[in-house]
């Protein structure tokens, strides 16, 4: 019966996943650049480690559809979904908490972060994964765990760096505890030696290209995390998990008052110690997302045990919160009303704070959504640019950011393979093929300034269209087309290599 119940979440999961992103929205400008990481593959990259990339090299292969790229996130949804259902047993959860554990974790901000390929939702899922390893080698002391939980870690690692918080949280709280007993089996140690040898290779490529990552941190610093509040962090699982909250709040008072429990309490722990370490570095909101599931294992546990004398109606109660409050927010958290009616209705969206970009400012749009639109219309246009060209095949398309290059290489029907200076892009210039056309892709605040310094390079220089989506992030984008270099292009583009800030591991 357990088994017939939690496939049926997992049915549900997928379903409601492909119901919540609407027809007027493409792909975010970030799936777009994961994506274009298949076709260089590598043990590491200036925004991400290879796991990713390893993920597009199999949605190539499964023919690289939406229908494929929104299966990976989902997946990984509905797999946390199915790690809690497991915690929740491990507990001596009955069929009764499993079922409020699971309706807590799918109607969350889960839902959401599901819904864009990134690495984001393979993150939740080796966070509440080597959380439950932890809890189950507690439980049995059986080895085998830490092996479990060597291997989803090495897994997250490679697939995003925000996993070492957690074992920087969690190191500490297993010191303080009666855990600590851990550091005296060898297994422990091998453990960690099966850890660092899934992951050296990813290590040695950061040395070898001067830890790329850092530069990626500082600017990831210097642009985005200098607008992040830290009472937003603070407030935002209110905001994530609206409904179900004090089903975490519960497991927390649980692990904090009950001595039957007192041997997960470096899960108590862990939860103050990440918590306080996310807001000291002023870390965006979801960077935490994967410390919470597991917390909602030990809260439906626990209040099943609260309820087991009472009646019926606190039970329903429960279950029926979480989806009273999420159906007001699949109308809001969710692209799936068209961009015409979140503009007619911005005070709702301001109420709850989605209009406010990384920026610090106010848009027409939660940033997320513009980030969804306009991208066909950009790649259809520059192909139509490309086919006026003599020879095309001595085109480069150099565009202004990771986004654009990537919605280019995707949508583009002329097998254009576009580039920029920005993000893993810099890496990925073919200067082996003699150009001597540019199809250049600006802001349109760099109209003027385009013209005049890029135009006495060629022979003739036409602005040859604009991305007129008002709704789009990339709105008003323009098309440059400049054509009969009379000056060496490749030796142009080497010199303005030579000066970014990046790493090359050259593939080309």
């Amino acid at each position: 019966m357990r088994n017939i119940v939690l496939f049926s979440f997992i049915i549900l999961k997928f379903i409601l996943q492909y119901h919540v992103l609407g027809d007027a929205y493409e792909l975010h400008r970030d799936e777009f650049l994961h994506l274009d990481q298949a076709n260089h593959l590598a043990w590491g990259y200036l925004s991400v480690p290879p796991m990713t990339s390893w993920i597009s090299y199999l949605i190539g292969l499964l023919g690289n559809s939406i229908f494929w790229i929104k299966f990976f996130p989902t997946l990984f949804g509905a797999l946390t979904m199915v790690v809690v259902w497991r915690a929740i047993e491990a507990l001596q959860g009955t069929l009764f908490a499993c079922i409020l554990g699971a309706t807590c974790i799918t109607l969350s901000v889960l839902c959401r972060l599901n819904v864009l390929y990134q690495p984001n939702s393979l993150d939740v899922l080796c966070w509440t994964s080597v959380y439950y390893f932890l809890l189950q080698y507690i439980r049995s002391d059986r080895p085998k765990w830490l092996y479990f939980l060597a291997v989803a870690f090495a897994i997250g690692f490679l697939n995003k760096y925000n996993i070492v918080f957690l074992f920087i949280g969690l190191f500490p709280a297993i010191t303080i505890t009666s855990a600590r007993k851990v550091f005296f089996s060898s297994h422990f140690y091998r453990a960690l030696l099966l850890a660092f040898v899934l992951v050296s290779p990813n290590l040695f490529w950061q040395y070898r290209y001067d830890f790329p990552v850092f530069l990626h941190l500082n600017e990831l610093a210097d642009t985005q995390l200098a607008h992040v509040s830290r009472w937003s962090f603070i407030s935002s699982p209110l905001f994530y998990f609206s409904g179900s909250l004090i089903l975490m709040l519960v497991g927390l008072y649980a692990l904090a008052t009950q001595k039957a429990w007192i041997t997960y309490r470096p899960f108590l722990w862990a939860f103050v110690l990440t918590f306080a370490l996310f807001i000291a570095l002023k870390a965006k909101s979801y960077y935490a997302i994967g410390m919470y599931p597991i917390y909602f294992a030990f809260g439906a546990a626990y209040t099943e045990k609260l309820l087991s004398n009472s009646t019926w109606f606190y039970r329903a109660a429960l279950m029926i919160l979480p989806i009273l409050f999420f159906l007001p927010m699949y109308n809001i958290a969710f692209p799936n009303k068209p961009p015409e009616y979140i503009v007619k209705h911005q005070e709702i969206y301001r109420t709850y704070d989605m209009l406010r970009w990384e920026d610090g400012k106010q848009h027409a749009l939660p940033q997320d959504f513009a980030d969804m639109l306009g991208w066909k219309e950009l790649a259809r246009k520059v192909d139509s640019v490309y086919s006026l060209i003599v020879s095309p095949e001595q085109a480069l398309v150099l565009c202004d950011n990771y986004g654009q290059a990537g919605a280019i290489n995707y949508y583009s029907t002329k097998g254009i393979q576009a580039v920029s200076f920005q993000a893993d892009y810099v890496n990925w210039f073919n200067l082996n093929k003699p150009y001597k056309h540019l199809i250049r892709i600006k802001q349109s605040r760099e109209e003027e300034q385009e013209m005049r310094t890029t135009a006495p390079f060629f022979r003739k220089s036409v602005k040859a269209g604009q991305v007129t989506n008002v709704y789009a992030r990339e709105y008003g984008t323009i098309i440059f087309l400049f054509t009969d270099s009379k000056i060496d292009l490749n030796e142009r583009i080497r010199a303005e290599l030579q000066v970014q800030p990046a790493f090359f591991h050259r593939d080309n």
